[in-house]
This record gives C-alpha cells, structure tokens and sequence, in this order.
C-alpha cells in the first residue's frame, strides 16, 4: 500500500498492515552509511568483515533502521497528518543486512487511541517489520505516532 492517500488517526485500526514497498541494498550504500556514522570494521572493511562473526560486510543496524523509516515516511507517514513522535520501544536487529538483499517492510498497527488531554489528535503504537528476499525477518522497530484527527471527528466522537 506504499504511496498511501493521506490518512488521518481514524484510519488507522488495530491489526491493519500497510505495505511499505521493498528496496534492493548495495554493499555501496552500506558502506558509505557505515563510514559516516558506524564505522565498525564488520561494515566498511572486507578483509575484517570476513574475519567477523558475519563473515562479510554487513549493514549497520542504524543504516536498516534508517531504510525502514524512509521506506514508511513515503509508504504512509508523508501522505497522513503525521504530527511525529514521541519516541520509540523497542528496536531489534535480528539478522544480518547485506549488499543485495532486499528488504520489505510491513507497518502494523498494534494500539488505536485517541489522546485524553488534546482531542485534535492520537496516538497509534506500531511495529514495523522487515524482511529480506526469503521472507526472513531482519529488523522490527515498535514505536509510537501521534496522528492530527480528520477535522470535526473529536467533536463528533467526544473523547477528549
């Protein structure tokens, strides 16, 4: 469902999974990521790379946490009332992202609740999950968003 209409906090229901679309990752990308922000040998150095656990260049898990949430800002957040949010729960790297895989990810609504001190908006907790080419999960991210109400709804359903 990438490219998603604009969606407001009455649109979001529990158990709703909104396809984000998938991306290919180059080894080119995640060491360039890497090199400006994780430089740990296992993501910019081959050689050490192969000598590591992982046996080759992997991605750092903040430069998948950071393809996820481009991948959700242009498959629902940039086309909603998004107003950001107020931090995350939980993020986890399951396994290992190399050059060549490519990564789907899936954003499932967990929690639909409106906010009881500014009835212009609520609050939806998610998870995001993404997989790789073989449908194995390589990442979640739970987290929470504060999304503006579709205008005249607080009134109508008066659960400030």
């Amino acid at each position: 469902m990438a490219g998603t209409n604009h969606m407001y906090f009455e649109d979001f229901f529990v158990g709703q999974q909104l396809d984000m679309g998938s991306r290919l990752v180059t080894e080119e990308e995640i060491i360039a990521f890497a090199a400006q922000f994780d430089p740990q040998p296992f993501h910019i150095d081959h050689e050490a790379a192969a000598q590591s656990i992982f046996g080759g260049v992997i991605a750092s898990g903040w430069h998948t946490c950071s393809m996820m949430m481009r991948m959700v800002v242009d498959g629902v957040l940039g086309g909603s009332s998004s107003m950001g949010s107020p931090g995350l729960d939980c993020v986890r790297w399951i396994k290992p992202v190399r050059g060549g895989d490519t990564l789907s990810v899936a954003y499932i609504t967990k929690e639909v609740r409106p906010s009881a001190s500014k009835p212009d908006r609520g609050v939806v907790v998610s998870l995001w999950q993404a997989t790789n080419q073989h449908g194995e999960v390589v990442a979640t991210i739970e987290g929470m968003g504060m999304f503006r109400r579709r205008p005249g709804a607080a009134a109508q359903v008066g659960d400030a």
